[in-house]
């Protein structure tokens, strides 16, 4: 899908894509940038003694883009079957004893992806880390917009477990799945902003 097709998408009342599709395609953006600042840094006799560490770090890069992008269909992918899971009949006991086993099971499926897109966001954080420190000074605020498009990858996804746990009924796994998204999401918080606060430093 070209970037305005999905713009038109996700801007229009379908269901899919949505929050979860937006905030891989953050996280997919943050890695680009990672990768042209990497590319903008190989090569150059300055940055000679990181040359092998940045040509490592520009493939790791361009797995989580490819990574990311693949979460955004997985996110779609799981959507469906829980929006026909919360229209299915519960007039009845084994209905309703129907309709929460499959609700469940589509909640945890829902839960799982956005908890992906979270460890890929804190992947592409710790590269842009040490992009700040060893990439090319031309493009040190690049790094700081990747920096924050990663931020927001981690803590939208975050949201996007959270509505999906607070409907489920298994309250023991849906608090371990808080759990790891609250972690997840505090240490991409503070990474991202001790980044940007380097990077804002670095340009005054």
């Amino acid at each position: 899908m070209r970037i305005e097709e999905f713009l038109d998408a996700l801007a229009s009342g379908a269901p899919v894509p949505g929050g979860g599709g937006a905030s891989a395609l953050g996280g997919a953006l943050g890695s680009a940038l990672g990768q042209m600042v990497a590319n903008l840094t190989v090569g150059k006799k300055k940055y000679a003694c990181w040359e092998g560490e940045i040509r490592e770090l520009l493939g790791q890069l361009g797995r989580l883009q490819r990574r990311f992008l693949e979460l955004a269909r997985e996110d779609e992918e799981v959507f469906a079957p829980l929006a026909e899971a919360y229209r299915l009949p519960a007039s009845k006991e084994e209905e309703r004893a129907f309709k929460e086993q499959v609700m469940e099971k589509c909640l945890l499926d829902a839960s799982l992806v956005p908890l992906e897109v979270m460890r890929a966001g804190l992947e592409t954080l710790d590269i842009l880390k040490v992009l700040e420190e060893k990439g090319s000074v031309m493009a040190v605020s690049d790094v700081g917009v990747g920096a924050q498009l990663a931020r927001a990858s981690v803590a939208g996804a975050a949201m996007n477990v959270r509505i999906n746990t607070r409907s489920m009924k298994d309250r023991g796994k849906a608090e371990e799945l808080n759990r790891k998204a609250d972690e997840m999401l505090k240490r991409g918080m503070e990474q991202a902003d001790a980044v940007y606060e380097r990077i804002l430093l670095r340009l005054s």
